[in-house]
């Protein structure tokens, strides 16, 4: 039993009131998206009473009936929104109506641009719907009840969308919500029936919950002469009464062709609280040893927090129509966590739960059908619409790289969604895809070559490309930090090996023609002492020291032996707190260039020595972009440059 009356005020939390002040100045240009917002959550309250129903119908306590009420009245200038759903505990409204349930919210606000049709896109990624209230209106008062308590355990919650809000308790007749807006003297169009029933209409007849408005009420019509003296009976009043004002018919178990472009585009609003278009979608009904219905959908913007692979995802499940769960993630492999939808199944058990998912025969069914559904609609919109999918791959493109280590019955298939920058371009846009390599690849060439750095300029003007561009060899240039980890699970496509310039020793195949092996294989032996030297004075520095193919205008640099980890696993490693295993480079030099010309001829051990870490060093930072001791680098190169002058 609570202490009916029992009033406390607390202060919003801090983001909370930043997010009010967007509000109250009208962030939104289109308005009447509050309604669609509050009637959404309060379809989701019924959902959820319908679920938890399952295990404990003393729930609906005698109304099983659920629904949303909108109502208008125009002498107190307040529009009300009711449902008979789960409703909320004193707790539950200070928790959920005083704070954003999310994480990032910080993050949030410093991206704010000022372009309000942007930053309502922003706003709608946060899932704040219900402060969208303040928008129309300067109080809003929450009256709620949850499901199962007693009528004096009611609360009710106050504010003004300033700097706090009130909670009292109250005794409520019934179970759920009623929010009660008191719209602002500007606001008023939004007290005409008809102004709230196209609202609905436009972005609430998908849902399967019926959401109810007043009819008009028609008066009393006393008997009356005809102009011919006959009688006209009188008609009676017609009381208003609540009528459905959409068709609370779930749009996923409608057909395809009976549905519009508008309400699938609607229906994403409602199951994601995005508030942008998405991307592109697929509305599908498997029969067969496994029976379910998927909508799926590809937001056209990525979530704020989708870097981090904790957060919730997944999609909403039904099971013959009733809700069921949100964020079941069983169903949508991680590398796909921005896929938003739901699934309805006629084979899963109303009372499952997520324990009894996870091992589930069906459920595994249902996973490997919405993933290989949802690869097909990305590959036929990147052979469709070029365009359409750099959108996709700029937003998403980092989250798919993660494909190919996580999901290896799929990994050709996603391989064939990825797209690079390559030296085929002069720019970082990532448009070229490992087919497009192929078809480009010159003959004899039997391999797919990559090189990864830091950044594109890095991988653009890395020395190990200096053969490559000699000979017309394209290839692909990686610079996101995800891709030497894809890299090492990604080592073959469409039967051709992906090498990376930077390991091993060089070979071109058939691309090299006997004269230039024979060449090669001349100076490899003319340099010998060369090498010799070298590998003596750099020691245990490196594992070993040869004569490079892969330079033109370079004079040195550093290469991974196929056994080791290369320079970007390293980082990435460190990066994360990880231990590295330690490993040598091998020292390629180019036999060809004036400056080790220059040191092979020095006779003087002690400065050849310091050329040779002068020269190690100078590959070791272009490739990995750091010295363990710079200071004795500088140093022993402006020694080398002084004596130079002498």
């Amino acid at each position: 039993m609570s202490d009916t009356g029992h009033k406390e005020v607390h202060g919003f939390q801090t983001e909370v009131k930043q997010l009010l002040q967007l509000m109250i100045h009208s962030l939104y240009s289109n308005k009447e998206i509050f309604l669609r917002e509050l009637v959404s959550n309060s379809a989701d309250a019924a959902d959820k009473l319908r679920f938890k129903a399952l295990s404990n119908g003393d729930l609906y306590d005698g109304d099983a009936n659920l629904r949303v009420r909108v109502k208008a009245d125009k002498d107190a200038n307040t529009i009300t929104i009711s449902d008979n759903g789960i409703g909320m505990t004193r707790d539950d409204v200070i928790a959920h109506l005083g704070t954003i349930a999310k994480s990032g919210t910080a993050d949030f606000f410093s991206r704010l641009s000022g372009d309000q049709a942007s930053d309502s896109q922003l706003i709608g990624q946060f899932g704040v719907g219900f402060y969208s209230a303040f928008i129309v209106a300067d109080k809003v008062v929450v009256r709620t009840r949850a499901a199962g308590t007693e009528v004096s355990d009611g609360v009710e919650w106050t504010s003004a969308g300033e700097g706090d809000f009130s909670v009292e308790n109250i005794e409520k007749s019934t179970r759920g919500t009623d929010i009660i807006l008191f719209l602002k003297e500007e606001e008023k169009e939004f007290l005409d029936d008809y102004r709230l029933k196209s609202i609905v209409t436009k972005y609430s007849d998908h849902i399967s919950i019926p959401v109810e408005m007043m009819s008009e009420e028609v008066a009393e019509v006393p008997a009356s002469e005809g102009p011919d003296g006959e009688e006209i009976p009188a008609v009676a009043a017609i009381p208003a009464e609540w009528e459905g004002v959409n068709k609370a018919e779930a749009l996923w178990t409608r057909e395809k062709s009976d549905v519009s472009d508008d309400e699938y585009k609607e229906f994403y609003k409602h199951v994601s609280h995005d508030y942008g278009d998405p991307l592109l979608w697929a509305h599908n009904k498997v029969e067969g040893t496994t029976e379910y219905t998927s909508l799926l959908y590809v937001p056209e913007k990525a979530p704020f927090d989708m870097y981090n692979r904790e957060r919730q995802h997944g999609l909403k499940l039904y099971v013959q129509r009733v809700f069921i769960m949100d964020d079941a993630e069983q169903f949508m492999p991680t590398y796909l966590r921005f896929v938003k939808g739901l699934l309805d199944s006629n084979d899963l058990p109303l009372n499952v739960s997520r324990e009894i998912l996870q091992d589930n025969k069906v459920t595994q069914a249902m996973r490997k059908g919405c993933t290989k559904r949802v690869i097909t609609m990305l590959d036929k919109l990147g052979k469709k619409d070029a365009e359409k999918y750099q959108t996709f791959w700029d937003e998403f493109g980092q989250v798919l790289k993660e494909g190919p280590a996580e999901d290896m019955a799929n990994k050709e298939a996603i391989a064939k969604l990825l797209r690079f920058a390559s030296t085929e371009n002069d720019n970082a846009v990532q448009n070229v895809s490992l087919n497009d390599y192929i078809e480009r690849m010159k003959e004899g060439q039997d391999k797919i070559y990559y090189v990864v750095a830091d950044s594109f300029e890095a991988a653009k003007n890395s020395p190990h490309l200096e053969v490559f561009r000699k000979k017309g060899i394209e290839v692909l240039l990686l610079s996101d930090r995800i891709d030497e980890w894809l890299m090492s699970h990604l080592t073959d496509f469409n039967e051709k090996q992906l090498a990376s310039v930077t390991r091993g020793d060089l070979d071109l195949g058939d691309m090299d023609d006997a004269e230039t092996k024979e060449a090669q294989e001349k100076i490899e032996k003319e340099f010998d002492s060369v090498v010799s030297r070298l590998k003596e004075s750099l020691g245990d520095k490196v594992k070993d020291v040869r004569i490079t193919h892969r330079l033109t205008d370079s004079p040195a640099c550093i290469v991974t032996d196929d056994q080791d980890m290369s320079s970007q696993m390293m980082k990435l490693m460190q990066s994360v707190g990880q231990e590295v295993p330690e490993s040598k480079p091998i020292f390629e030099i180019n036999a060809e260039h004036d400056l080790v010309q220059h040191v092979s001829n020095e006779q003087d051990e002690a400065k050849f020595g310091q050329w040779a870490e002068v020269l190690f060093e100078q590959a070791m930072l272009a490739e990995r972009g750091s010295l363990k001791d710079p200071a004795s680098f500088v140093a022993r190169l402006n020694t080398l440059m002084l004596s130079l002058t002498k």
